[in-house]
């Protein structure tokens, strides 16, 4: 049998957490569920919410309904075993001159061993009223001699917490402001607030307050152990609402600390990237007005465009040319709303650098998009010259024309241009000579991947997009190392698209603008959530939809694609809508991006509800591209969860991206938007980067200040080894 340990305070903090006192192995199994591995988790384990217990009230001022604390001697204590002895029930009445209160706990007779007649206890529970229960209760002989007290005012709790009050110099559970944690099995609430009271007591000295003292004193913040203490067991701030919002003194230190480590690692990174060699690009690459040469690549792709590019392209794709003729590395992040046209800007930009003599790859999170962006591209640049070469799984391996595999194309320098998945970061591919990287839909992928990208040449610069728009908070926390090109303006002649919601008895009016739509000439997608059916989910699918939409409309030509089909097989399909061959399309999310038939005028998404907001944006954004009045149709199927209603709410009333993508992040939260972070990043445990954006502000100048001054921390080793923990040992953030 396994020796128990207790943690000694000289120990570090990163001390598995079976060994704090209290723990034990099999306890830490169940803590791990909560993401306890180590003592210094179980510190920044903080409560979830806040109960205010400190204020007495006598027994005959409670209130049905509230949480109250209460003090009294306990008059009776007995064990109740129901009819047919199913439960057993302890019984307690306690009095304190004003009234009796009855608490009960059920299957719980070990509780007898707590209370005993004469004890003075403190109980903090919510109030029910029952004085008639009360009553019969004390027709007992524990209760002769209480019949002259007002019974009116009897009431009853059940589960209390309580304490002795002769036992307690410190109180815990009562008579204060007390945490409420998320528990597990293995532990009581109460139990749990035991282990942290214990833990913080003992091991919050452990903690070293590593940020630099002009910066706390400057911005006002209190020590860390003070901070971690104060924010599981207040003591000095006793505004219960601000600490259940998370916004007390002791949770504005943890929270600056959070977003600190994380922009002081990006400021380094960026520090770092500034200070290294990269590639000058030719300046005889033409800007968007094709003034300078018009044999360049770039002018010639201009003049092949059936259409202006709009002022906002050309403003960024200015940006992105001032960085490329820098000797620097560049590190751009392009985002805007749907439709804005930010692959013709990417498409540019990689034209420059092919024109320059480098070549130029593309990365996209999945197979599907990568074929669309590739077949798009191909396209695009036919006539300029250019191979343009398609890297996946799937594909690495399969021979091209010439006899030979995407991987020998990239590798020979005969491939120019290259649009792959996560396989164009594989070890054994290989680039003659590449200068730029486009990462599409940025957010899929991460500050490693893009490192890793980055080491296929020779600091090649780096274009990130985003499908979507970016909340400014989360470009910010997400984004802290890459400068920012927007595209605020979509292209003229889109219209807005008119986004209803509907329910299954509204099918026919559905169906009737659908053959409304396609009697005009105009196409139509019919967006499903799965490919086939499934026993686990009762949802409808793209496979069956198809056959039922060629029996309510014999007359009109189906199609159907979906992710599981061969890469030939989809790209015949999508050639088919794009020539007009095919009237209404059914899918699954494939055609989510990459897709631009002008054509295509409606929309039906079935099963809305079980689609994100910024999915259902990105598919609505197929739409509404060829000067028509366009729908985009939501059938939506009850039970509907309120978060289901307020994203079909927020489609229906806005079609501003900006505006879906901060909605979509108040609706998450920024938790579980965040677990779409990049990899290698810091987890934000405390912060919210809605409710704390002025702390990150404050967080944010405070560490690009201090990474201006000292780039590589010489000043401040306690803060190099946390910041190096904090990442994870993932990025080489800092160079000795």
């Amino acid at each position: 049998m396994e020796e128990k340990k207790t943690i000694k305070p000289q120990l570090p903090k990163d001390t598995p957490v079976q060994y704090v006192k209290g723990v034990g192995p099999k306890r830490a199994q169940f803590l791990q569920r909560l993401g306890i591995k180590t003592l210094e988790d179980s510190l920044y384990y903080l409560p979830w919410r806040y109960e205010d217990r400190k204020n007495l009230k006598k027994i005959a001022e409670l209130t049905c309904g509230n949480l109250e604390t209460t003090l009294g001697e306990v008059s009776s204590a007995k064990i109740i075993t129901t009819p047919r002895k199913r439960m057993k029930i302890f019984e307690v009445v306690i009095s304190d001159g004003t009234g009796f209160l009855k608490c009960r706990w059920f299957n719980q007779p070990y509780m007898e061993k707590y209370f005993k007649k004469g004890q003075k206890v403190i109980l903090s529970g919510v109030i029910k009223g029952s004085p008639s229960l009360l009553r019969s209760a004390l027709r007992s002989e524990e209760g002769a001699g209480f019949g002259s007290l007002n019974l009116s005012s009897g009431f009853e709790m059940d589960n209390p917490d309580f304490e002795h009050v002769e036992d307690n110099d410190k109180f815990i559970h009562t008579k204060r402001i007390i945490p409420v944690y998320k528990a597990t099995e293995g532990f009581t609430p109460k139990q749990m607030r035991v282990l942290m009271f214990n833990t913080v007591n003992a091991y919050s000295s452990l903690v070293t307050d590593c940020l630099p003292e002009d910066i706390l004193k400057r911005n006002k913040l209190k020590p860390l152990q003070w901070a971690i203490k104060e924010t599981h067991f207040p003591e000095e701030f006793n505004d219960v609402s601000a600490l259940n919002r998370g916004i007390g003194p002791g949770h504005t230190r943890l929270i600056f600390d959070e977003f600190f480590l994380l922009e002081l690692g990006l400021a380094l990174m960026k520090k770092r990237k500034v200070s290294e060699k990269g590639i000058s690009f030719s300046a005889s690459a033409d800007s968007p007005g094709g003034e300078k040469d018009k044999g360049t690549l770039v002018s010639k792709f201009l003049n092949s465009l059936p259409f202006n590019l709009t002022d906002a392209q050309k403003r960024v794709f200015e940006e992105i040319s001032e960085d490329m003729k820098k000797d620097l590395p560049m590190n751009r992040l392009l985002h805007g709303d749907v439709g804005c046209g930010k692959t013709v800007v990417a498409l540019l930009s990689m034209l420059t650098a092919v024109g320059s003599g480098y070549q130029a790859c593309l990365m996209a999170p999945t197979e599907i998009l990568a074929e669309q962006h590739f077949i798009n591209i191909r396209k695009m640049t036919n006539g300029l010259g250019l191979k343009t070469t398609l890297l996946t799984s799937s594909s690495r391996n399969r021979p091209v024309p010439n006899g030979t595999t995407p991987a020998a194309e990239i590798s020979s320098g005969s491939a120019h241009i290259i649009i792959g998945t996560h396989s164009l970061i594989q070890e054994q591919i290989k680039f003659k000579n590449l200068g730029f990287a486009v990462i599409d839909e940025q957010h899929k992928f991460g500050v490693v991947q893009r490192a890793d990208l980055r080491k296929k040449g020779f600091n090649p610069d780096i274009l990130v997009m985003t499908a979507t728009p970016i909340p400014r908070t989360l470009a910010l926390t997400l984004y802290g190392d890459l400068d920012i090109s927007l595209i605020d303006e979509l292209p003229s002649g889109r219209k807005p698209v008119m986004t209803k919601v509907f329910f299954s008895p509204q099918k026919k009016n559905v169906y009737d603008l659908i053959n409304s739509e396609v009697s005009k000439g105009r196409q139509v997608y019919i967006v499903y959530p799965l490919i086939e059916g499934s026993e686990k989910l009762d949802l409808k699918c793209a496979v069956d939809g198809a056959e039922a939409f060629k029996k309510i409309f014999p007359e009109r030509k189906i199609g159907l694609i979906h992710g599981k089909m061969r890469h030939e097989d989809r790209e015949v399909v999508m050639s088919a809508f794009k020539s007009g061959d095919i009237d209404i399309l059914v899918a699954t999310t494939v055609i989510e991006v990459g897709m631009d038939i002008p054509n295509a005028s409606l929309m039906l998404i079935v099963h809305a509800e079980r689609f994100g907001l910024a999915q259902l944006h990105q598919l609505r954004g197929r739409i509404g591209r060829g000067g028509y009045e366009s729908y985009c149709l939501l059938m939506a199927y009850p039970p509907l969860s309120e978060d289901a209603k307020r994203r079909l709410k927020v489609m229906e009333e806005t079609g501003d991206g900006f505006k879906i993508a901060e909605e979509d992040l108040s609706i998450r939260g920024p938790g579980e938007f965040f677990g779409t972070r990049q990899a290698g990043m810091p987890d934000l445990k405390i912060a919210n980067i809605l409710r704390d954006i002025k702390i990150l502000e404050t967080a944010r100048k405070e560490a690009f200040a201090l990474a201006d001054c000292d780039p590589a921390l010489i000043n401040y080793p306690l803060l190099k080894n946390l910041l190096y923990s904090k990442w994870h040992g993932r990025l080489e953030l800092i160079k000795s």
